[in-house]
């Protein structure tokens, strides 16, 4: 019964106004919710049937541009599965509403509605319309007598129905969820809609129908109608949906009120989180004039577009009417037809996403909208305007599969160092996550991996801000490098270098240092400062090696750049051989930006790397030999390489093999060659199987010349390859797939594969001489498959540089 003993009608114009009818338990359509009539709303159109603008003049039919869905450099958590292209035809763009709402990303990943029943209580269906064929429920009812579903007198919840859920079919329009059933419940109250006044409806078939919904299993029920507030047995039958997980949209009403009206105020109230109001927007996402705003119902208040909706159907087609040689179609206005837009949205994410519940789903469309006014809670828009698009998207947090494992979507997965190169170009790594909703979405991780980038070694190689010092007595040598940019050009050359006041110190960085202590004739201390112990153990050993700009020396490779270092190294003669034990501690520094916003951790402070090695050196009369094993911890990261948090690495260990031959004829001549061979092992982690392994290895072959070319020079080439991984990957256990059944994720491994396929090779000639009071060089090189990337164009040049000691 209605809780308003005076109760209230209306008709269905476009500005209602209230009358008392004392003593009726009759409730009102919400306004526009029938087509306005035939001067007010006939649509000029073209020979295609399609909409137009109405003459007086009604909101344009001509659907907005599709919203873009384009990807992003983050990874898309919504899997293609139908072109987008398939869609967008006649029917597609004869439709008012899907383009507007997004409801095309839901199509692709095929979501249609299919299986979900679309409750309507309304002024019955039209069963004889091919665009619900096969699809309206056997349900299906009059509630309030017994004259069928089919009303000569008012296509109103024909309508409601086809803006809901009519078929793709390539005929007339398509409905947001064109593959659902509905199950349609006649409520009018007998020959009403045949009167002046329009369909007038009683509380009692009202909830009549909702009830016949909930029975016949409907996931949604839509009720495009308004009025006064409801009766007790209308809210009884909103608490029964509640309670069995059905969402109910409601029309907010069309008197441009600050508020909705009474009805979908109070059948917010009597459900429990699970009712969506529907106010109206045109097709700029502007509220209608006539439509009621959110006011105190903000929070459960959604907008979609309810102006200019297409179309009229006559005989099972868009009807269509000729006046003075033009022809036209008849489309609506209204919150009424607001309402089955996001019912129909309903629709695809409980097929989609079997596993939301009703106040899920309610929450899922709020949050997702597009915000307008002031944002959500607007007193105007509510929580915005209807996003389908976006609720089809991940929300929240994300987790991988069932696991705790956090993983942000649009965050770094994995940055490879330069000994991987081109190893993760293109490759696809498919994994299941579960957002904030337990929504289950497939996402490519390979699509966020980064490569390293190719290093720019001439630039730093030729900094002519850099001064390089040498001083020292046979007991003590120390050595460093200056980074002198900001320093008074009036200062002399040693106290630009050494005689440092406090100010000026401020303005130099010392960017390396060395010092080797004599401790006894057969034992030698040298330490380091942003130097690796590779370094000091070929200083120690005696080696004399030509000096080059890019071509590298593997031995002092580790396949990634390593900063913060410091290093120690202690050398014992012992006989003919010679035995150097050397550590040093440093930090990775990736090769490629790393992008991280939604986990906040500071990792870069735990990619810290040590290394321990032993090295033993002799010479042959004029051949020089050394050999060398080191072993390095990673904290964090795999030979440079960093893994998000999501995998759980817990670092990895590395041996390295090395191995150098230098011969010096006479003559002045010096032929050279180095191995190093590495061997890594990832330790594990959440997400990392064993048999997470990787070799690697670099060369270089070495010919130069003293007094080449004048007394005093030197002439030297290098042929080389820096560290690369040769084979090897990292194994990853990952979801492949999620079961809403059992609501577990079926777990396999998948192998990340980190050799290149390209393989840089280096070449360089290198003339050093002194010249002008200073020391001058001229280099010319050539790289090939630069950073080991595989059609990365070479890259030659030649640098000439020039500097003066003092």
């Amino acid at each position: 019964m209605h809780n308003d003993p005076e109760g209230t009608t209306t008709s269905r114009n476009d500005h209602p106004a209230d009358a008392a009818l004392p003593g009726s338990l009759i409730q009102r359509l919400a306004l526009g919710g029938v087509a306005l009539s035939a001067i007010a709303l006939l649509a000029a159109c073209g020979s295609d049937g399609g909409g137009g603008v109405s003459s007086n003049p009604a909101p344009s039919s001509t659907p907005t541009p599709t919203p873009t869905t384009s990807a992003s450099p983050t990874p898309t958590a919504t899997p293609t599965t139908t072109p987008t292209s398939t869609f967008i035809t006649a029917e597609y763009n004869r439709s008012t509403g899907p383009s507007q709402h997004g409801a095309i990303t839901a199509w692709t990943m095929g979501a249609t509605g299919a299986g979900v029943t679309i409750g309507i209580v309304d002024s019955g269906i039209d069963t004889s319309n091919p665009e619900f064929s096969g699809r309206i429920s056997a349900a299906s009812t009059d509630v309030a007598g017994t004259r069928g579903l089919i009303n000569s007198d008012s296509d109103h919840g024909t309508m409601v129905a086809l803006v809901a859920a009519a078929a793709r079919n390539n005929s007339g329009i398509m409905g947001i969820a064109y593959g659902a059933t509905i199950a349609a419940f006649r409520a009018d109250s007998a020959g009403s809609c045949a009167s002046s006044g329009g369909c007038t409806f009683n509380d009692t078939d009202i909830a009549t129908g909702i009830n016949a919904a909930i029975t016949a299993g409907a996931k949604v029920v839509n009720i495009s109608l308004g009025g006064g507030a409801p009766s007790s047995a209308v809210t009884s039958a909103i608490s029964r949906a509640a309670s069995a997980g059905v969402v109910v949209v409601v029309a907010a009403g069309n008197d441009g009120t600050a508020n909705p009206d009474p009805f979908a105020a109070g059948v917010r109230a009597a459900g429990n989180g699970n009712v969506i109001i529907a106010g109206s927007v045109n097709s700029s996402n502007v509220i209608s004039s006539f439509s009621d705003k959110a006011g105190t119902e903000a929070a459960n208040y959604l907008t979609a577009l309810g102006e200019g909706i297409c179309c009229q159907y006559a005989n099972g087609a868009i009807k269509t009417t000729t006046t003075n040689g033009a022809t036209y179609v008849t489309v609506y206005s209204g919150t009424s037809f607001s309402a089955p837009q996001i019912a129909g949205a309903v629709a695809l994410l409980m097929q989609y996403f079997p596993n939301l519940t009703a106040k899920q789903a309610v929450a899922l469309l709020l949050n997702t909208a597009t915000r307008e006014g002031s944002g959500a809670g607007d007193t105007t828009y509510g929580a915005g305007v209807l996003n389908i698009a976006t609720a089809f998207t991940a929300q929240g947090k994300t987790t991988m599969g069932t696991s705790t494992s956090q993983v942000a979507l649009g965050d770094t997965t994995i940055a490879t160092s330069p000994a991987m190169g081109d190893a993760t170009r293109g490759t696809s790594l498919q994994a299941v996550v579960l957002d904030s909703y337990n929504r289950a979405f497939s996402v490519n991780l390979g699509a966020s991996m980064r490569q390293a980038m190719v290093q720019p070694r001439l630039l730093g190689a030729l900094d002519t801000n850099r001064t390089a010092t040498t001083l020292g007595t046979d007991a003590l040598s120390l050595a460093f490098t200056i980074d002198g940019q900001h320093l008074p050009s009036s200062l002399s050359g040693f106290a630009r270098q050494m005689r440092l006041t406090p100010g000026d110190s401020n303005a130099a960085r010392v960017l390396a240092a060395r010092v080797v202590a004599h401790l006894t004739p057969g034992a030698t201390l040298a330490m380091a400062f942003a130097q690796g112990s590779d370094g000091l153990t070929a200083q120690l050993q005696g080696q004399s090696r030509p000096a080059f700009l890019i071509a590298t020396n593997p031995l002092e490779d580790t396949g990634f750049v390593r900063t913060g270092q410091s290093a120690l190294a202690v050398r014992h003669q012992l006989g003919a051989w010679g035995l150097t034990v050397s550590a040093e501690n440093g930090r990775t520094q990736l090769s490629t930006p790393w992008h991280q916003g939604a986990i906040p951790a500071a990792l870069q402070k735990r990619d810290n790397a040590t290394r321990l090695a032993m090295a033993v050196d002799r010479r042959f009369g004029t051949v020089e030999t050394s050999f060398g094993a080191s072993w390095m911890s990673e904290d964090h990261t795999l030979l440079g390489a960093r893994l998000a948090d999501t995998f759980g690495a817990q670092g990895a260990d590395s041996l390295f093999l090395d191995s150098s031959l230098g011969w010096r004829p006479e003559g002045g001549w010096y032929l050279g060659a180095a191995w190093r061979q590495a061997f890594t092992h990832a330790r594990g982690g959440t997400l990392i199987g064993s048999g997470s392994r990787l070799t690697s290895y670099g060369w270089a072959l070495d010919a130069g010349m003293i007094n080449a070319l004048m007394w005093g020079d030197s002439l030297s080439l290098r042929v080389s390859q820096p560290l690369r991984v040769a084979r090897g990957g990292v194994n990853l256990y990952l979801p492949d797939s999620y079961d809403y059944a059992t609501q577990e994720s079926l777990w396999s491994m998948h192998r990340l594969n980190l050799a290149p396929t390209g393989r840089e090779i280096a070449a360089e000639l290198a003339w050093h001489a002194p010249m002008f009071r200073g020391d001058g060089s001229i280099s010319v090189f050539w790289r090939k498959e630069p950073g080991n990337y595989a059609g990365m164009p070479d890259d030659s040049g030649m640098a000439w540089s020039w500097r003066k000691g003092f």
